[in-house]
């Protein structure tokens, strides 16, 4: 993207900040952002930061391109306020897009979940059945719906991005406010390096597709540039137990401290327990594929503690 007008809903979070600051360099950027998750100081000068809630009148949609990220992104969000959760992901989604069209932009490319294709050790297509068990996913696959509205009855490009377990360090990136809400590589990483154990809900053989933001970045640019409609996976299409994930922290902290299990507190039926993506349709639509693998970006997450 070069001499775009961009929005970033979201804009102070932990992906929204790396995506506005990114594209600060070649684009008019504004960061919207309510402050529950994110904050200016993630931001950098020359991006225009707004502290607005995407459920206001008169939002910043005067622009070419929106990426609407801003969500409440946990299940415990959600299970302790559903109609909040589902105000801010789906109405919040549907305000800032319907703004944005009245606006005259055509374009917007959004955060869906790749948790609504539950447990898979086999990679997960864009087109295979899903189902909702938690209202955060129930929030996400309601935006697709949403978009496939604003799409086929406004001729909008509806770009729905899944994306797989997004990380950076803690102190690299813009997690270190989050606290219990950073990603995991961050916290347990963090914990490590300060000597403490980290906390490993269940037995650590649960497995993610851990993508580096910077990864993430890419893939939402490419898909605006791209002018894409319709559900993408973001992610690398390996993954790793989280009992490994502290095996290789260990290793490249040059530690040995043992992680604690606890019970887990989100019920067995609905916690995913392995994700794994596909991305061949994100390859086939953009070219796009991850340039991190999981050791390189384990090490620069480490590196920060050198």
């Amino acid at each position: 993207m070069n001499g775009q007008r961009v929005l970033v809903t979201g804009g102070g979070g932990f992906i929204g900040s790396n995506l506005a600051n990114a594209l600060a360099a070649d684009n008019e950027v504004i960061a919207l952002d309510d402050g529950y998750l994110g904050t200016i100081e993630n931001v950098d000068d020359d991006v225009e930061y707004v502290e607005r809630s995407v459920l206001e009148d008169d939002l910043p949609t005067d622009v070419d391109v929106v990426f609407h990220l801003a969500a409440l992104s946990s299940y415990a969000m959600h299970e302790d306020d559903p109609t909040r959760g589902a105000r801010v992901n789906v109405e919040g989604f549907v305000n800032v897009v319907e703004q944005a069209r009245e606006d005259g932009c055509d374009t917007v490319v959004y955060a869906s979940t790749s948790s609504i294709y539950g447990d898979r050790t086999e990679p997960s297509p864009e087109d295979m059945d899903v189902a909702v068990n938690t209202g955060y996913e129930a929030s996400k696959l309601a935006r697709e719906r949403y978009a496939e509205y604003f799409h086929n009855h406004y001729g909008m490009s509806m770009a729905g991005m899944r994306f797989f377990s997004v990380y950076q360090g803690m102190e690299d990136g813009a997690e270190e406010h989050k606290g219990e809400y950073a990603n995991l590589i961050a916290q347990f990483a963090d914990d490590i390096a300060s000597g403490d154990n980290p906390v490993i809900w269940g037995d650590g053989s649960q497995t993610r597709d851990f993508t580096h933001v910077d990864d993430i970045v890419r893939g939402l640019e490419l898909a605006a540039d791209h002018e894409l409609t319709g559900i993408y996976n973001l992610g690398t299409g390996e993954q790793y137990s989280f009992n490994h994930l502290v095996d290789v922290l260990n290793e490249k902290l040059g530690t040995s401290v043992d992680p604690v299990y606890e019970d887990n507190p989100i019920p067995e039926d609905v916690y995913v327990h392995d994700t794994r993506a596909d991305c061949s349709k994100m390859y086939e639509a953009t070219g796009w594929e991850p340039r991190i693998s999981f050791d390189d970006g384990v090490e620069m997450v480490c590196s920060q503690y050198d």
